[in-house]
């Protein structure tokens, strides 16, 4: 008792046993991440429009620091995107909270308090339905490893789930027999019937650390169902993937961002990320499986089906770091059920469903050698006919910047400071000197990835052309790097604009429908502000025919027409929204939209902000 009570503050609903049918989110509701399992991020409401999103403002905020009068007291950013059930919005916070609030008002109605300094994970929180011996419940794995279950209603911690509604999740085979390696969770489960499947984040270095398998959990006690296993061990199919024994105790291969379910079907979709270390492979030799890779995986038990590698022996750090979509394409007068999945390298791959099978060209084209010794990269990495990559993939001295004279200044000193010469496509990172990547380690696409509007046949994506710097070291025996982002000290990326692009992409043809710059940078001179910034956080679409983004480093967020890529609506904001926004309809019968917005990031966005804003059409 005295753990429940330090863990968890009410300011509306007391504390009681909860046990009721399942409550089943209306589709006005916002119940994951993606809006549903599939991933897309589409709302049926309409209410907002084109004709009437110039009217949309503030309805009500709120501030997610529960000490705003302690000066000295850290402000953490946030990147969360929350989640909203039958009038209730939820919502983990960087201060070690989550808080369920009233949708329509704001109103907070109880948080919990994480044990021990952990903290909710960075992207969100996952909803279970409940059952009819159980009511809803909010599930999330939390920073420090630990799975933990709370009542939807009340937040008091799941009963009969692990102990205290808390699961340890850092088990010795997890760590590869490594106690002190890293491990925990950035993003939420998915929830497949009364399962939870959820990835993992592991260290970025040294080579040797945490497994990155995908466990799925019962929602209800907290058992471990299933394990699928990232990289193939010895008597496995596709172990011979990995050379020698660069396989053991190998990190990363981990999906540290959204999986994706067919829940008709049952499948799973598992975007899985870059071995460790993620730029020299000496050390693992071969093509990797099943990194890089989008692998389809029966949801009930974890048994392989199919997979797609997007990066051979990836030396780029070029994760599938985006959440599959689940799409439909029509062709030959057939409706197709496909996938959409990108990794940072911003191709984007329309795959059938339920084969793997690319419903556009893939060739394996020549791409250049390694430099360093004992590398051997592969030599050819598959690259779609359709759609054309969409973000820049290469950088020649050339195509410097010439906005102001200031900024090239600039970008020439950092130039002759790293003596970074430019690159092509896949060109390996050299031991010998720099160079100038694109995309850089952040993508092309970032984490948040795109939406999709079924009513359209449009995927809609946000994309950064942001380069950088690089070179291979050797420290104390252990691969490691030095990066610098291509940018000027006032984060002006150096190569001519635009910085970043909003997309929509008819699957269908896998033709572009428009492309516009996204962001302004308001430090340029009139005529020449409209560079597109870079930005972390995507968009979401609805069939009010507007696309809702933040995401920007410039402070903004906007509405476009999802038809065609007018930006209608701008809100400067006090501090930038490097998270993806939702839709819902309040218990008032209205639209609102709300968004995560604190600055911060690794786009050095100006941080100090803690809100949750809310807005709507006025009254």
């Amino acid at each position: 008792m005295k753990k429940l009570l330090a863990a968890l503050t009410l300011s509306a609903l007391p504390i009681a046993a909860f046990a009721a049918a399942p409550t089943t989110p209306a589709a006005t509701d916002w119940p994951a991440y993606g809006k549903d399992a599939g991933g897309a991020r589409f709302s049926p409401l309409a209410e907002i429009t084109p004709t009437n999103v110039s009217r949309l403002a503030v309805a009500w905020t709120y501030h997610m620091n529960p000490k705003p009068d302690d000066k000295n007291a850290p402000k953490p950013f946030s990147t969360t995107t929350p989640i909203m059930v039958d009038g209730l919005l939820y919502l983990g916070t960087p201060y070690g909270r989550v808080a369920a609030l009233d949708a329509t008002t704001g109103k907070q109605i109880w948080t919990y308090e994480l044990p021990g300094g952990d903290r909710p994970p960075y992207r969100g929180l996952a909803y279970w339905p409940g059952d009819n011996a159980h009511g809803p419940r909010i599930i999330f794995g939390s920073e420090k490893g630990k799975l933990i279950a709370l009542d939807a209603k009340t937040g008091a911690p799941a009963q009969g789930f692990g102990t205290d509604g808390i699961v340890e999740t850092r088990t010795p085979d997890i760590l590869n027999g490594i106690p002190t390696a890293y491990y925990g969770y950035s993003s939420p489960p998915d929830i497949y019937k009364n399962i939870a499947i959820i990835g993992s984040r592991v260290q970025e270095a040294p080579s040797k650390g945490a497994s990155g398998d995908v466990r799925a959990w019962d929602v209800v006690t907290g058992k471990l169902v299933w394990r699928f296993r990232t990289i193939p061990q010895p008597g496995e199919k596709f172990h011979d993937t990995w050379e020698d024994d660069g396989w053991k105790q190998r990190s990363g291969v981990n999906i540290w961002n959204q999986l994706t379910i067919d829940a008709a079907r049952g499948i799973a979709y598992l975007p899985i990320g870059a071995p460790t270390f993620d730029r020299y492979g000496g050390d693992h030799k071969g093509a990797n499986l099943f990194s890089d890779s989008l692998v389809a995986v029966d949801a009930n038990t974890g048994k392989y089906l199919w997979h797609f590698q997007a990066v051979h022996h990836d030396i780029w750090d070029y994760d599938l770091d985006t959440p599959p979509i689940l799409i439909t394409v029509h062709r030959g007068g057939k409706d197709i059920p496909a996938i959409a999945v990108m990794n940072k390298d911003a191709f984007l791959y329309i795959l059938n469903r339920m084969t793997g099978e690319p419903l556009y060209q893939v060739t394996e084209t020549a791409v250049p050698p390694s430099p360093v010794a004992g590398e051997a990269a592969w030599p050819t990495q598959p690259i779609p006919a359709k759609p054309v990559q969409l973000a820049r993939g290469s950088f020649s001295m050339d195509e410097l910047a010439d906005i102001t004279p200031e900024h090239t200044a600039a970008c020439k000193a950092l130039i002759a400071k790293t003596h970074a010469t430019g690159s092509k496509l896949f060109e390996p990172i050299p031991q010998d000197h720099s160079i100038i990547r694109f995309p850089g380690g952040e993508g092309g696409p970032e984490w948040a990835g795109g939406a999709f509007d079924p009513k359209l046949g449009y995927f809609i994506v946000n994309t950064n052309n942001l380069g950088y710097i690089e070179q291979l070291t050797e420290r104390n025996g252990e691969w490691d790097k030095t990066t610098e982002v291509f940018m000027d000290k006032n984060n002006n990326p150096c190569q001519q604009p635009p910085w970043g692009m909003l997309t929509a992409v008819n699957v269908s043809t896998g033709d572009i429908a428009w492309q516009v710059p996204l962001g302004i940078t308001d430090s340029f001179p009139e005529g020449k502000q409209n560079t597109g910034r870079p930005s972390n956080g995507g968009p979401i679409v609805t069939a009010g025919g507007l696309t809702l983004i933040g995401g920007t480093n410039d402070q903004r967020f906007r509405a476009f027409d999802s038809r065609t890529g007018k930006e209608l609506w701008t809100y400067k904001l006090d501090y930038s929204a490097h998270a993806t926004p939702i839709t819902y309809q309040g218990k008032d019968g209205r639209q609102y939209v709300a968004v995560v917005a604190t600055g911060g990031s690794y786009l050095r966005s100006p941080m100090g902000g803690d809100s949750l804003v809310v807005f709507a059409l006025p009254h």
